[in-house]
């Protein structure tokens, strides 16, 4: 069965027997349907957050083999209701543009997905829509403010770095010229898209701590600068008070349920190698709220979406995880030892052992933040058991607690045992985690601190222009604030075709960004594209509906 037909095969709860299962009055919910709902944001108790217990789940550097962070996340959620814990799974909304791309849909596999998942990989309630919305708006504003003659702040044009933004894949708006069309166009220039996903508006949904927080940041996007060389703001253009009523209902977390009737919170979906990569602050909130543990996730590998969630999420919001899940492949980590990715099927200990050091590093890379880790090991038919028992001896050998999982064949019933080690993780944990860097650093030192620590680069090098913009943000004010590094998400280096564990290798950071509204500096490592593109066959070549409404091809 694929994982449509396994979702369609469940009669869903209604949505209320979710939210009463969590003691949440109905009159509290604002309902998409039966079986989604909006939260408010009273139910965030900030007294039950710090009773309650946090779980990452993140993973190895991704291969297109998969590894299952999603299918995991949801099928622990379910193994821990199972063992009688209330449990919440908070995780992303997926992004239209893999959709219709080449990943597929992002709300789990098998017997571990949240539901309902053509909703949840579609329009959803329409939080993206909102996001890319405000985001045009501003860049509206700024044209007009342009093109104005009575209340220009006199923007040079040139400088503006505020982009347009769509939620899907599309090439040709990566570089576009804007305002054609003569005089009453506006002023041409160079500019493009993002995908909605890549938005700082994305990211400052996400990292709000309240509605009142959301409006400040969205005052704080910086836009460019005058021709006197000042720079211009949201806020100078009075745009943050119509970008946040746009964004009134999509700050509210949404509430929905796993195929096992359990809940789930989702909301929010940054890229996690240009912005954070996590769920909102508000719905982990929500979720910490509500249930003793909540199970989420961070984008890519744990060089990535690990790091960013606890040096710029959990900053921000003041939280800290007390268990580290790092989801493994057998199969992953057979082709990061050189198997070809046609053959990572066919038993291979010796290429099982040669991808061993990747997991290794992410696991000398995750205990830098103090916080105890379980291995969890996605399980597939094709996994032998000398490959098994190699991988569950090796992790030993290293101190790690190491279980095989089965979320996407079995549900929570598969991941009973890595629920059993996460219950017990938690009870070891007994301090917070030990940030990579101190936000008093410099940025050139905590770049340094995260390329070493995280990657296990040698140097850090930076281009002239890059030297260039950071003095420039420092020169605003903006050196005190945390770092997000946008690399590729295929290698722990910047450079994608070095698998494993690269060794010996400097990490070059070509141009610095700043997202002053989200609030951290962005160094950029290689070329990170904003606005992916589609395949040679997109998966929306596949993707139909009849006329009953059936949808076919879409997972």
């Amino acid at each position: 069965m694929t994982d449509l037909q396994i979702a369609q095969s469940i009669s869903p709860k209604h949505i209320r027997d979710i939210a009463s299962a969590l003691a949440i009055p109905e009159t509290q919910l604002e309902y998409y349907g039966q079986d989604k709902a909006k939260l408010p944001l009273s139910l965030i108790d900030e007294n039950k957050v710090d009773s309650s217990n946090l779980v990452l789940v993140t993973a190895i550097t991704p291969t297109p083999a998969g590894e299952g962070k999603t299918t995991t996340s949801i099928g622990l959620g379910d193994a821990m209701c199972q063992l009688g814990k209330k449990t919440i799974t908070v995780i992303r909304e997926p992004s239209l543009g893999p959709v219709f791309g080449i990943k597929g849909g992002a709300a789990g596999g098998g017997w571990s997905q949240v539901i309902p998942m053509v909703d949840i990989n579609l329009h959803f309630t329409g939080d993206f829509h909102a996001i890319e919305k405000a985001n045009n708006l501003l860049s509206a504003l700024i044209e007009n403010n342009i093109q104005s003659k009575t209340k220009s702040l006199g923007i040079d044009p040139r400088t503006v770095q505020w982009k347009r933004c769509m939620d899907m894949n599309d090439r040709g708006l990566r570089n576009i010229v804007a305002a054609l069309g003569g005089k009453a166009g506006g002023i041409p220039r160079e500019t493009g898209f993002n995908i909605t996903a890549a938005s700082e508006i994305m990211a400052i949904l996400c990292l709000s701590n309240n509605f009142n927080d959301l409006k400040e940041k969205c005052g704080a996007i910086y836009v460019g600068d005058t021709w006197e060389g000042k720079p211009v703001y949201a806020r100078d253009l009075h745009a943050e008070g119509a970008m946040a009523v746009l964004l009134k209902d999509a700050i509210k977390p949404n509430l929905v349920q796993t195929l096992e009737g359990n809940p789930a919170i989702i909301h929010g979906g940054p890229f996690a190698n240009i912005a954070q990569g996590t769920n909102s602050i508000l719905a982990t909130k929500m979720g910490m709220s509500l249930a003793d543990y909540v199970i989420t996730e961070a984008g890519f590998g744990a060089d990535l979406g690990a790091e960013k969630f606890l040096n710029i999420k959990c900053r921000t919001a003041g939280l800290s995880p007390k268990a580290i899940v790092l989801v493994a492949t057998i199969r992953a980590l057979k082709y990061h030892g050189g198997k070809p990715l046609s053959e990572v099927a066919q038993e291979d200990t010796e290429a099982l052992e040669k991808g061993f050091p990747n997991l290794e590093r992410h696991i000398k890379s995750l205990k830098s933040f103090g916080i105890p880790i379980v291995v969890s090991v996605n399980g597939f038919t094709s996994d032998t058991d000398a490959e098994k028992q190699l991988l569950k001896s090796h992790c030993e050998k290293l101190g790690v607690a190491v279980t095989l999982s089965h979320g996407w064949a079995e549900g929570g019933k598969g991941c009973l045992d890595l629920a059993e080690k996460v219950v017990e993780a938690v009870a070891q944990c007994t301090t917070q985690f030990t940030p990579t860097y101190s936000l008093e650093d410099s940025v050139r030192t905590k770049i340094k601190k995260v390329c070493e620590t995280i990657y296990g680069a040698e140097h850090v090098i930076l281009s002239n222009e890059a030297k260039s913009q950071l003095l420039r943000y420092e020169s605003l004010g903006y050196g005190n604030l945390p770092i997000c590094i946008a690399k590729t998400q295929k290698s722990l280096s910047d450079d994608e075709k070095q698998l494993g564990r690269p060794e010996h290798f400097d990490i070059h950071i070509r141009e610095f960004e700043i997202a002053a509204g989200a609030g951290f500096i962005i160094p950029i490592a290689g070329n990170i594209l904003r606005m992916p593109g589609l395949p040679a066959t997109p998966a929306a070549e596949h993707i139909d509906i009849d006329e009953n409404g059936e949808i076919v091809g879409l997972f």
